[in-house]
C-alpha cells in the first residue's frame, strides 16, 4: 500500500493508524462517552492538534477506515472497462470485495473488526456519521452517474445509486446478523453472494412483477 510513497505519506498514514488503533481500544475498553480526544492524544503521544490534524471530529477516530471507501462505488462506475454498463462495474467490484473477504463490505470476520461494528452500532454519535458517510457514497456515485449520462438518463441518476447502493447495504447487514451470530465468513460467503446475484439481477433487468399478489381465485 505504501509503495512508491514518499517519506512524508508513510509517516501520515503511520500516525493516522496509530491514532485509529489508539482511539478504538480505548473506546472499547471503557466506552466512546467515556473517553475525550485529549485523553486519545496523550495515549498516543501526540497533541490535540494533531488529532485534529489527522481527523475533523472524535466520531471520525474510529470511522476514518469507513470514510476512505466512500469513494469506492464512484470510482468502480468510472473505471468501468470500454462497453461495461454503470451496473456490471459496479456488480463486479462488489463481488471481488465480497469475495475477498474485504471489512468495507461487511465480510470479514476478524473479532477486532466485529468489535468495532458493534461500538458503531451501540453508540448513537458513531452510528449518525456512519449514515452520513453512507450517504455521501451514494451522493457521489449518483454524481459520476449523472456525469456519464444524457437528457433523461441523468435525470434517472439518483435512482439507480438508490438502488445500487440498497444492494450494497443489504448484503452487508445480511452478513453482518450471520457474523455477529458466531458464523464464520466462509460459512456466511456463499449466502452473501447468493443474495447479492439475485439482488442486482433485479436492479439490471427491473423489478417486473416482484411483489405482485397472487391473481385471485375465480
Amino acid at each position: 500500500m505504501t509503495e512508491g510513497m514518499s517519506l512524508r505519506e508513510r509517516k501520515k498514514i503511520q500516525t493516522r493508524r496509530l491514532l485509529w488503533k489508539t482511539a478504538v481500544e480505548l473506546f472499547l475498553e471503557r466506552g466512546y462517552d467515556q473517553v475525550s480526544v485529549a485523553e486519545v492524544a496523550l495515549a498516543a503521544e501526540v497533541s490535540k492538534m494533531t488529532v485534529f490534524n489527522y481527523m475533523s471530529s472524535k466520531e471520525d477516530l474510529v470511522l476514518g477506515p469507513m470514510q476512505e471507501h466512500t469513494g469506492d462505488a464512484a470510482r468502480a462506475v468510472r473505471d468501468r472497462r470500454p462497453g461495461e454498463s454503470a451496473v456490471a462495474a459496479f456488480r463486479r467490484d462488489f463481488m471481488a470485495a465480497l469475495n475477498a473477504h474485504d471489512a468495507s463490505v461487511g465480510m470479514s470476520d476478524d473479532p477486532y473488526v466485529l468489535q468495532v461494528r458493534r461500538l458503531i452500532q451501540e453508540t448513537p454519535a458513531l452510528l449518525v456519521r456512519a449514515h452520513e458517510y453512507v450517504r455521501r457514497a451514494q451522493t457521489l456515485l449518483c454524481e459520476e452517474l449523472a456525469a456519464a449520462a444524457e437528457g433523461a438518463d441523468a435525470e434517472l441518476a439518483p435512482v439507480v445509486a438508490a438502488q445500487l447502493m440498497s444492494v450494497r447495504y443489504a448484503v452487508h447487514e445480511y452478513s453482518h446478523r450471520r457474523l455477529f451470530a458466531g458464523e464464520s465468513a466462509e460459512d456466511v460467503l456463499p449466502g452473501a453472494v447468493a443474495l447479492a446475484e439475485r439482488a442486482f439481477a433485479l436492479v439490471e433487468h427491473g423489478l417486473g412483477n416482484y411483489g405482485s399478489l397472487p391473481a385471485a381465485a375465480e
